[in-house]
């Protein structure tokens, strides 16, 4: 008669189906009645880490540990302490971290100095030479990682050498060297080649140095297939949380805003990486851009300032928030804030876009332009796409602030192109927002109606409730009386046919004697009113409604 399976042998099924609750319980159970083999230990580690249990691992990696050590098998006793510093070092602890991989060291000696677990050791030395600003030693430590790898066909060592190879190369801002490396490191990942753990780690950093140098179609390809790799372990939570923030930031782009908000809320679900985690801050802001974009600002206010407490930076969509609120210079105050505390060039190329879009509403057009000339030289320290769409439009404003909308038609046309290349329909309606207001300056009424109709129609299917408004003032839906609707008060007015003229904030205090603090207060009042966040805006609506001539 056949034994009945044994809790040991349940729980290694279930770890070979990656069944990974059901392999930490059999197992828990297994280590409870007998002792297990350092194997067994490790497959009950892991099996805990990636359901959340990190005690767990923790517990049973320092278990296997040892019996390597009574066992005197010093290389698998160091790889236990590798991958103990390597998880102490990625939850924020680095003096433990340090302690695991000296032990590392100390269990391999001289004699061991060439074997994969001396290599393994190199990498939290790249990481930290990524770290410290120091790209070049970065990539030459993971090359040498890479080619032990190679040597003694270690896959997970090589994957992770190589993924680290690229983000050095794209900090070199050798953009395609580093993206193929990216790639190569991804293609072991996608033919499930790896340990589970190095998968979700491999497929999470990559990711991230895609969103960093603003790669839309990589974000997304890898993303998708993170997707698909979680769906299929429905019990595992490490990792699903940043993929949910991923998928949810994709979503958002895409323009499926329903998605991308259930998305980021499910990342915040209980069990996963808790609400004070990088995950929680980012699906927090995810939710703040989606309810901005929707015109509920109060929800998106409550979600950025959620975002910054759980230690996530809140612009910039914050101040786009108080642009779209009226407030340019409470927006342009936050925008040249966070230009001011960042040098890094990615984090400074996804600034400069709402920095330019705001200068232009606070009429700081010379600060506008010199911000384009750094996101025009920021485009060669990302990947090609999203940011040279963004300069494209930028440019486009400030020709079309500028009163030059001939010059603006090429940049903006360049721009919507772009971003329906890139599948980001919110962003090309915007272009097409601003040709329609090009059109109608260069008096071609029908291109201009084209223009604005079709933004208006991707808009309103979006649900982009403000720049639907916004658009309906300057396409005329409202009535020769809708300034009196939106409370216009005769100074209100007064301001409003001066800005339409052309005049600076500085002009108009000086034409109407009052200070130029009080000219911004106006110029903001008239927007919430009005609907709108740009002074071409206000322009076209002047014109529309014969406001020209002021009270």
């Amino acid at each position: 008669m056949a034994r009945a399976p044994s809790a040991l042998d349940r729980g290694r099924q279930a770890f070979a189906a990656r069944s990974w609750r059901a392999a930490r319980d059999e197992l828990a159970a297994a280590r409870d009645a007998e002792t297990l083999d350092p194997d067994d230990l490790w497959r009950l580690g892991l099996a805990g880490y990636l359901i959340g249990d990190e005690r767990q691992f923790e517990r049973a990696l320092e278990e296997a540990y040892q019996a390597r050590v009574e066992a005197g098998q010093a290389r698998p006793a160091a790889r236990c302490a590798f991958w103990l510093g390597f998880h102490m070092a990625g939850r924020g602890d680095p003096a433990r971290a340090s302690g695991w991989f000296g032990r590392a060291a100390r269990r391999l000696g001289q004699e061991d100095a060439d074997c994969a677990e001396s290599a393994y050791l190199l990498l939290p030395v790249a990481h930290q030479h990524l770290a410290m600003g120091d790209p070049d030693s970065a990539y030459r430590t993971a090359a040498d990682a890479t080619a032990r790898g190679q040597r003694f066909g270690e896959a997970d060592l090589l994957a992770l050498s190589l993924h680290i190879q690229g983000r050095a190369l794209l900090r070199l801002g050798r953009i395609d060297e580093g993206l193929s490396f990216l790639d190569e490191a991804m293609v072991s990942v996608v033919m499930d080649e790896l340990s589970p753990h190095v998968t979700g780690l491999v497929y999470c950093s990559v990711i991230g140095a895609c969103r960093e140098i603003q790669a839309l179609d990589r974000t997304r390809e890898w993303t998708l297939a993170l997707s698909e790799w979680c769906e299929r372990q429905p019990d595992m939570v490490a990792y699903s949380g940043e993929c949910r923030t991923f998928r949810a930031e994709i979503l958002q782009r895409e323009g499926r805003w329903d998605a991308a908000l259930a998305e980021a809320r499910r990342a915040l679900e209980p069990g996963g990486e808790g609400a004070g985690s990088a995950v929680a801050g980012l699906a927090l802001y995810q939710q703040g851009e989606t309810h901005r974009l929707r015109g509920a600002f109060a929800d998106a206010e409550a979600a950025y300032r959620a975002a910054s407490r759980a230690g996530h930076d809140a612009q910039p969509g914050l101040a786009l928030l108080r642009l779209a609120q009226g407030d340019a210079a409470a927006a342009l105050a936050a925008t040249r804030r966070g230009l001011a505390e960042t040098s890094s060039p990615f984090r400074r190329a996804r600034l400069l876009p709402a920095h330019i879009e705001i200068a232009l509403a606070a009429d700081a057009s010379d600060e506008a332009r010199r911000a384009l000339g750094e996101l025009t030289e920021l485009a060669t320290c990302c990947a090609r796409g999203m940011v040279d769409a963004a300069a494209a439009q930028a440019e486009g404003a400030i020709e079309l602030h500028a009163g030059r909308p001939a010059a603006a038609l090429a940049p903006l046309r360049r721009a919507w192109e772009g971003w329906v290349a890139l599948d980001a329909p919110y962003d090309a309606a915007r272009a097409r927002l601003l040709l329609g207001l090009a059109c109608r300056a260069l008096g071609d009424a029908d291109g201009s109606a084209l223009e604005l109709e079709a933004a208006r129609d991707e808009l309103a299917r979006l649900g982009a409730a403000p720049d639907v408004a916004r658009i309906d003032a300057i396409l005329g839906a409202f009535t020769g009386t809708r300034a009196r609707e939106h409370g216009l008060t005769p100074r209100e007015r007064e301001v409003l046919a001066l800005v339409a003229t052309g005049r600076t904030n500085r002009a108009i205090a000086d034409e109407l004697f009052i200070s130029e603090r009080t000219v911004a207060r106006h110029v903001a009042n008239i927007f919430g009113k009005l609907g709108i966040s740009s002074r071409a805006a206000a322009t076209a609506f002047a014109y529309e409604h014969d406001l020209l001539e002021g009270p």
